[in-house]
């Protein structure tokens, strides 16, 4: 391939942004286990969740069938704002590591809430506020999620109240202050504002918290507050249908060139970034059209797709949410204070789950202090500074490429960068003073965290 054929930067014209999101299930065979009522456990139905979720958005994470959903007007003209974003060939990596290998790069850091998150934000928004209602909780891990909700409650004029895992809450000062500049509430999780963050507390005294967690409690909020619904960042379909936008528009900027991608590489913790950029290249895999390796990156802290167990679990650690079919550390598990981020919720996407059970896909876990490695390296090499989250992604997308050098194979590779990393200095700070540890758990305390599963025939 003429490398002078190729620019570093591939943008789309705004006339060439998608104009709907696509729906992987829709070219599923075997379709994602449905999610069941923990009471009967039979399929939740749609009245059965209007209590937490939004009406649209309801349909939209029920629905297994419509292949596309038309993105709305007054969310499309705020998507031109960032997008569409630059699809980025990583010469300079390349010539550094000296690799015959084609790298590209999704950038989805080019907006204030530094992350691809505002991608489902606005639309979440959006149908809370078509609705009527007053406004929306949620929790967040490391803080892009939060940020984007507050950014897209702002822009409705909605009510947001965000519950942060602790730890992050702690280690990313600046992130919970961009919230509040939004108009946000934020609150370090798991709390004493309700029943089960007392509850967690009273179980876990001195806990650094959880996903998990934060859901619980975010949830119990909106249950129990008039003219509230509970919004999720990752992990459900509706947030994979929102985020397809980035796989959509990659596809599209591959194709303006002629390139075809042998390696798609994407980091996983719920999986809202790896369901969206692999959305269009796993629906030709399904298809029949196209055959892609695909692989998810997540750290092995917290790695349920690797040491996990397929099997129906709660969605949080306070189990008032429905179950979910998919890869789990147990809803109990409560990972360590690493610098993961957003990847440390203990399951995973039950669409990625899905695929990965029928060997669609394949994953990796990486140790924290490999990641920052490979965070250090690409900043100084390509010039901007990472999320941590997306520096999983970017560690096997090195390691790949350096096998290509080894073996003469010209691979074309493509990761998804899913963010910035200017709020996660306390994190470089630990890893350039060497205070960064490698914590994995032990097989017994995973079989400790999976022994309380659900029984589900």
């Amino acid at each position: 391939m003429n490398k002078e054929k190729i620019p570093y930067k591939i943008y789309l014209n705004e006339d060439e942004m998608p104009k709907a999101w696509y729906n992987l299930r829709a070219d599923m065979k075997q379709k994602p286990a449905p999610l069941l009522n923990p009471g009967t456990l039979q399929p939740m139905k749609a009245e059965e969740l209007s209590g937490v979720f939004c009406e649209e958005l309801i349909r939209q994470e029920l629905d297994d069938n419509t292949a596309f959903f038309e993105i709305p007007e007054e969310i499309h003209n705020f998507y031109k704002m960032y997008r569409p974003s630059p699809l980025v060939r990583a010469y300079c990596l390349e010539e550094k590591l000296q690799t015959p290998a084609r790298i590209y790069y999704k950038f989805e850091g080019n907006n204030t809430s530094g992350s691809h998150k505002l991608n489902s934000a606005i639309a979440q928004a959006y149908y809370a506020k078509k609705q009527g209602l007053k406004g929306v909780t949620t929790e967040t891990g490391a803080g892009q999620w939060g940020t984007a909700l507050s950014m897209a409650c702002s822009y409705f004029g909605l009510d947001c109240k965000v519950y942060m895992v602790k730890c992050s809450y702690e280690q990313k000062p600046f992130r919970r202050e961009v919230m509040r500049t939004y108009g946000a509430s934020v609150t370090p999780s798991p709390s004493m504002e309700t029943e089960v963050g007392k509850k967690i507390l009273a179980e876990h005294p001195g806990t650094t918290g959880s996903l998990g967690c934060a859901i619980s409690e975010a949830v119990e909020k909106a249950v129990s507050s008039e003219g509230y619904r509970y919004v999720l960042g990752s992990v459900l379909n509706q947030v994979l249908l929102h985020q397809s936008i980035i796989g959509l528009e990659t596809k599209a900027a591959l194709d303006k060139y002629g390139v075809k991608p042998d390696v798609i590489i994407g980091c996983a913790g719920g999986g809202s970034n790896l369901g969206g950029l692999i959305a269009p290249f796993m629906g030709e895999k399904l298809r029949g059209e196209a055959d892609y390796r695909i692989v998810a990156v997540e750290p092995a802290s917290c790695p349920s797709f690797t040491r996990g167990v397929y099997a129906y679990d709660f969605c949080d650690t306070g189990m008032v949410c429905p179950l979910s079919k998919m890869y789990t550390l147990g809803s109990g598990f409560i990972p360590s204070a690493s610098h993961a981020g957003g990847l440390r919720y203990h399951g995973m996407s039950s669409t990625l789950s899905e695929l990965y059970h029928q060997g669609l896909m394949e994953a990796v876990s990486v140790k924290q202090t490999e990641v920052f490695e490979a965070a250090e390296y690409f900043a100084r090499i390509e010039g901007i500074l990472p999320a941590p989250e997306s520096s999983h992604a970017i560690r096997a997308a090195i390691d790949e490429a350096v096998r290509c050098k080894e073996t003469g194979e010209e691979k074309t590779i493509i990761f998804g960068l899913t963010g910035t990393g200017y709020f996660d200095m306390v994190a470089y700070g630990k890893f350039h003073d060497g205070e960064m540890n490698d914590y994995i758990p032990t097989d017994e305390e995973l079989a400790a965290s999976c022994a309380g599963l659900p029984k589900v025939e």
